[in-house]
């Protein structure tokens, strides 16, 4: 196998890789074992929503923090520790459910210590797997890793539902904190050259504010983060709280759901290949056009459509907001200055998951108050409305990718379709699949260039 791996996929690249697959493919399956904890726990709508907006309030609250410390001292250092301190609260959750009856408000506060930590390792891992490569294989780089995280939710969502409706939620977040021990110990390998980077300002008030400059002067950016702060508020609400219970209720039960978040990541697999093929130069304006299908799945919640069609239209949400995603990220390390990287992307997320805590909480009485049916059908309108709103920026419309060198230093490839070495379509398909087939297999490749690598962990990348 190892004289088969091209030579640009070197130790720090595959170490990265295959520690995010295994945290992604557990967290798939946790995100449903969470919401049937709390179901069978005895909770309510308003409970699963609580729980789920624990997690993120938390998010919300370090993430200005974690991405002013990211930039300030050695990024694998913090990713490490998130890690850690995910495995123990995941540990400790799972232990909670398989003694059965936890409180409500021990799983809310257990999921807001993993929230925290998110809230650390999100902007610490920010274009990590860029650094673990030359420059000229970026984008192939790039496009192993989202290929490789699509098929960890495909495999974590699939199973991960399976298994709760066999075994139940408890073993599921077992599994999912081994999984981030696991990730810790391998991210603890890298052999990392990313030392402490000096900071702008003397003080962290300092950085913050020169990371908010930073953001406030680009329209398309903040533009695109208050659309995704509502687009967010309302899909996470209705996956996270309706989801669950629609499947319960008229589905099935966890196992047609998850089968749902599954074709969600087979849809993604699909976007991912067809962004190594379709380089679009005006990549916001094609990417946003990608937002409108998230109000699927809403829709088809609304209308308790069978589960063949509610996988149809996650399977097109997963291709459509792949074509965002890949547009997104090439958009930021395209026009984003490294070293301010993650300040950047501590904004993005901070205004990305602002109201999902906020919408999380409100799931349950809005429910009550309108009815489900009505409560669903206003997310679906409201991804439509706000996407729409941002498409008159013009920004948003005009900014192109560059086919040169890129303004942060990273234009190589920050997407699936950015890849600006030769080879054909066709031979970079082949190679992606070789290597995420042989990612976790042969850890011991020499490494072709050092620094630390990750981007995203389980969280969802639609901003």
């Amino acid at each position: 196998m190892r004289g088969r791996l091209p030579s640009w996929a070197g130790r720090n690249f595959r170490l990265l890789v295959g520690a995010s697959f295994i945290t992604n493919l557990g967290n798939s399956g946790a995100l449903i074992a969470a919401a049937y904890a709390v179901i069978e726990s005895g909770g309510s709508a308003t409970g699963v929503g609580l729980v789920a907006a624990a997690r993120t309030l938390a998010m919300v609250v370090f993430l200005l923090i974690g991405g002013t410390v990211a930039d300030r001292i050695p990024r694998q250092r913090v990713m490490v520790t998130a890690n850690t301190v995910n495995a123990v609260s995941q540990a400790a959750f799972a232990l909670l459910v398989l003694a059965g009856h936890p409180a409500l408000w021990q799983m809310a506060a257990l999921t807001a210590v993993g929230g925290s930590a998110h809230a650390f390792f999100s902007p610490a891992s920010e274009g990590m797997v860029l650094s673990t490569v030359e420059t000229a294989h970026a984008g192939k780089a790039f496009s192993v890793f989202r290929l490789s995280m699509n098929g960890a939710t495909i495999g974590g969502a699939a199973v991960g539902g399976a298994l709760v409706a066999a075994i139940g939620p408890g073993w599921v977040l077992a599994v999912d904190a081994a999984g981030f021990a696991v990730a810790a110990a391998m991210r603890s390998r890298l052999d990392v050259a990313d030392g402490a980077r000096p900071a702008t300002s003397s003080s962290m008030i300092g950085d913050l504010r020169e990371g908010w400059r930073e953001f406030a002067s680009r329209s398309w950016l903040w533009g695109i983060v208050v659309q995704f702060a509502v687009v967010n508020a309302a899909v996470g609400a209705a996956e996270a709280v309706y989801g669950p219970l629609v499947a319960r209720e008229k589905l099935g039960g966890a196992g047609p759901w998850g089968l749902a978040l599954a074709a969600f990541g087979i849809g993604t697999v699909g976007g991912g290949l067809l962004m190594m093929r379709w380089k679009p130069r005006r990549m916001l304006l094609v990417g946003t056009l990608g937002v409108f299908p998230l109000a699927l799945p809403c829709a088809a919640l609304a209308l308790v459509a069978p589960v063949w069609a509610l996988s149809l239209a996650m399977f097109v949400t997963g291709v459509a907001i792949e074509v965002f995603a890949v547009g997104w990220m090439l958009a930021l390390h395209q026009e984003i200055a490294e070293d301010k990287m993650s300040r950047v992307s501590a904004y993005d997320w901070f205004g990305s998951v602002a109201m999902t805590p906020i919408a999380m909480a409100l799931a349950g009485p809005a429910a009550e108050l309108f009815g489900r049916t009505q409560a669903l059908w206003g997310c679906s309108a409201l991804v439509v409305v706000l996407t729409g709103a941002v498409l008159t920026i013009p920004d948003v419309r005009r900014l192109e990718r560059h086919d040169g060198g890129a303004v942060a230093g990273a234009t190589a490839g920050t997407g699936p379709g950015t890849d600006g070495a030769a080879g054909s379509a066709g031979g970079r398909d082949a190679e992606a699949a070789l290597i995420a087939a042989a990612l976790v297999a042969d850890p011991a490749q020499p490494t072709v260039k050092a620094p630390s690598g990750g981007v995203g962990e389980g969280a969802a990348d639609r901003s």
